[in-house]
């Protein structure tokens, strides 16, 4: 037995090797370059020793592995700049490239070395990890739940760089192949090996057997496509076949991507050229591709948002750490409406006792009736079986009696947006609960402050804020009110870790963050409709702009009567010049002339019919005062003022306190309202622009668009010091 730091390797009696992937520092394998250089070893050791027959990889954890150690391809971007400053810019690119593609080349040899590799997957198999296993000979995959294997890179601005391009699409249909690329999904065992990615499924404990069985029937050591006589699944790229595939992938790519993530273009030009070529060659043009992508800026602000950031909040980078671990057991619910349902089941979901209470018991027990719903949902779909749903459902005790809510840990409130209805909840709940109890206000727009003043105990008092729908927003707002105290901090965020849900941290403020932004973009949608942009245009500028939808169908989904509710609560609270008339005018006349609320009664902006798809409402040319020309407007134009006025707003809620750290702006903006994901969010589209140039853009648009475009105090002094938000941070934290 050969001992490395990260692998445990012997061989049987049959001499076949077992190399067992387990790091001892960490809580999932992932690929370091000692992991390489281990594993570089290890592929040499079965190459040129006779008695060894083959090897088998295996992971010692409950999962293979992640993939890559993305602080390391981080770290390649500084040594390329620390180079390029150095030695000049084309050593630095040399460098840089070689680097890029030494886990390509590892693979490589692992594949043309000789000897049969098979790979024993149990748990998550995930982009570097998922591109070893391609690499090897033989997939076995267990049959376990928690299997699945998958090329994510695209998540976060990147593209599979060690062979992954190239063996997909090898081994299935291009057009399948293109698809699983460019989607990033995780796959079932069962799915994975019927796409023709993995050759067997088997119990957990017979996966190594089987692979081993493999080896000592004569699995073959060639790849199918270092064989003479290998054709490729939907033939040559210029056959038939083939071109019937590109100009529809290239069209495909066009519409989900709007040109923004260039990773997704490099997946295109890779797989295109790569299938062209000899393995090999092929391997090396994905190579230079990722080279490329790695170095862009989309994928630099995708890693630092969604992989780094996401990581340390999720993990509870901003939970105090001197209070000690709480250990939830039961949380109330108070409010068994949409929302509060929705959380009672997710709460219920993550293993947790749920007493959802409301006015009456026939009330309760019809929100409970919703986690019916959900979890039949998935049985139907094959997620969940019967027993799951049964017993979810018996950790939701529903009633109308507030003393059940006397052995809880946690409450959530979330009644209706009134001050008044949740003064009295919050009167009735503090008579019932104990005093070691925190509680929680699921509120969207009420500042939680004025909300604690009705409470005895305000120090354990917070805000939860949920989106809409809770059991697919991955996004919660925590409130802190002036006097919330550090335990009630703790709390909530020690709750929305164990639901599975990424937590930001914001200073009380009316809207907090996420609905400041997002009714900044729709209400920049409302003007553009006011001054006769046509709303097609509208729509398909903030799909451009990299937005999941449009501003004014954003709008039907949150409901225009609720947007029409908050501006008259705006004005009677702050006067007439907190609002903007146009879009006052707008939204009286489709509310309370039109009687269109948006999705919930089948008209808003849009139609929505019974049997077909949504459609914008002809009548919104009605609306406009006048109507522009399409020609002469500048779609460029239309695409800044819906990013611009949203990256104005999060900088606004870090000049007033509301956001104190850009990793929470940035992960909010992309998981709450889907800011768009390739600039890494709200404060890093502003970052990565360089202040200087966002204020002057701000400046132009000002000029000819009004004052709420003028940039904020902050930026200014930014433009000038040539400061960015997340140096800014850094420093204060230093100090």
């Amino acid at each position: 037995m050969t001992n490395f730091t990260n692998f445990r390797f012997d061989v049987d009696g049959d001499g076949i090797a077992l190399a067992t992937w387990d790091m001892s520092d960490r809580s999932m394998n992932v690929i370091t370059p000692q992991v390489m250089e281990e594993l570089s070893q290890i592929v040499e050791k079965v190459a040129g020793d006779a008695a060894i027959k083959g090897c088998v990889i295996t992971s010692g954890k409950d999962s293979f592995s992640g993939g890559a150690d993305l602080a390391m391809l981080q770290g390649l971007g500084a040594q390329y700049a620390k180079l390029a400053k150095e030695k000049g810019e084309e050593e630095a690119m040399s460098f840089f490239f070689e680097e890029s593609r030494k886990l390509s080349l590892l693979y490589r040899r692992l594949e043309t070395c000789g000897k049969p590799f098979a790979a024993a997957v149990n748990g998550v198999c995930l982009g570097g990890a998922f591109e070893l296993a391609l690499a090897c000979h033989f997939r076995v995959l267990s049959d376990s739940e928690a299997t699945r294997v998958g090329l994510p890179e695209i998540k976060v601005g990147l593209f599979p760089g060690a062979g992954g391009t190239q063996r997909v699409a090898r081994l299935m249909q291009t057009g399948d192949a293109l698809q699983m690329l460019f989607k990033g999904e995780q796959i079932r065992a069962l799915m994975a090996r019927n796409m023709g990615l993995a050759h067997a499924v088997a119990p957990r404990d017979e996966i190594v057997k089987t692979a081993k069985e493999w080896i000592k029937n004569g699995g073959s050591a060639e790849a199918p496509w270092d064989n003479k006589n290998f054709k490729l699944p939907s033939n040559k790229v210029y056959s038939a076949a083939g071109m019937q595939i590109w100009p529809a992938a290239n069209a495909i790519y066009r519409r989900e991507t709007q040109g923004n993530y260039p990773a997704a273009y490099a997946i295109l030009e890779a797989v295109y050229q790569g299938l062209q070529l000899p393995m090999d060659q092929a391997l090396k043009v994905e190579s230079r591709w990722f080279a490329k992508i790695l170095r862009s800026k989309e994928a630099a602000a995708m890693i630092r948002t969604l992989f780094v950031s996401m990581q340390e909040l999720n993990k509870g980078a901003r939970r105090p750490k001197e209070v000690p671990p709480t250990h939830l057991k039961k949380v109330g619910v108070v409010g068994a409406g949409f929302m509060g349902a929705s959380i009672a089941y997710v709460t219920a979901n993550a293993g947790l006792e749920v007493v959802l209470i409301d006015k009456d018991l026939e009330s309760a027990e019809k929100g409970k009736a919703y986690s019916h719903k959900l979890m039949s949902d998935q049985i139907m779909k094959g997620r969940a079986k019967t027993a799951d749903r049964d017993a979810l459902l018996a950790r939701i005790k529903t009633s109308a009696e507030y003393n059940d809510l006397s052995d809880c840990d946690l409450i959530i409130e979330a009644v209706f947006e009134d001050p008044k209805v949740k003064a009295e909840v919050i009167a009735k709940v503090e008579a019932a609960i104990r005093p070691d109890c925190i509680f929680a206000s699921n509120t969207s727009t009420l500042p939680i402050s004025g909300l604690a003043k009705s409470s005895k105990r305000p120090d354990e008092f917070i805000g939860i804020h949920f989106f809409s729908p809770v059991e697919k927003m991955m996004l919660v707002e925590v409130i802190l009110g002036k006097q919330t105290g550090d335990k009630a901090l703790a709390t909530a965020l020690d709750y929305v870790r164990l639901i599975k849900k990424t937590p930001i941290v914001v200073n009380d403020s009316r809207g907090f963050f996420a609905n400041r932004c997002v009714l900044a973009y729709i209400l920049e949608g409302h003007l553009m409709l006011t001054e006769g942009v046509p709303p097609a245009m509208i729509e398909n500028a903030g799909k451009q702009a990299g937005m999941p939808v449009g501003p004014l169908s954003l709008n039907d989904e949150v409901g225009v009567d609720l947007g029409l509710k908050i501006l008259k609560a705006t004005k009677a609270q702050l006067g007439d010049a907190a609002i903007i008339p146009q879009q006052e005018a707008l939204l009286t006349r489709l509310v309370e002339q039109e009687g269109r609320f948006g999705r919930k009664n089948k008209k808003g902006f849009y139609d929505y019919p019974e049997s077909g798809p949504k459609h914008l409402w002809p009548g919104l040319k009605d609306l406009q005062p006048k109507r522009l020309d399409a020609e002469g407007i500048d779609m460029q134009e239309l695409k800044q003022r819906l990013l611009v006025t949203q990256a104005l707003e999060a900088a606004r809620t870090v000049e007033e306190g509301v956001i104190t750290d850009p990793r929470e702006a940035d992960v909010g903006s992309i998981l709450g309202f889907g800011f768009a994901p390739f600039t890494g969010g709200a404060l890093s589209y502003i970052d990565f622009m360089g202040a200087k140039t966002f204020v002057d853009l701000c400046k132009a648009l000002q000029a000819k668009h009004g004052d709420r475009f003028a940039p904020p105090r902050i930026l200014l002094e930014m433009a000038a010091s040539g400061e960015t938000f997340y140096g800014r941070a850094k420093a204060k934290k230093a100090a």
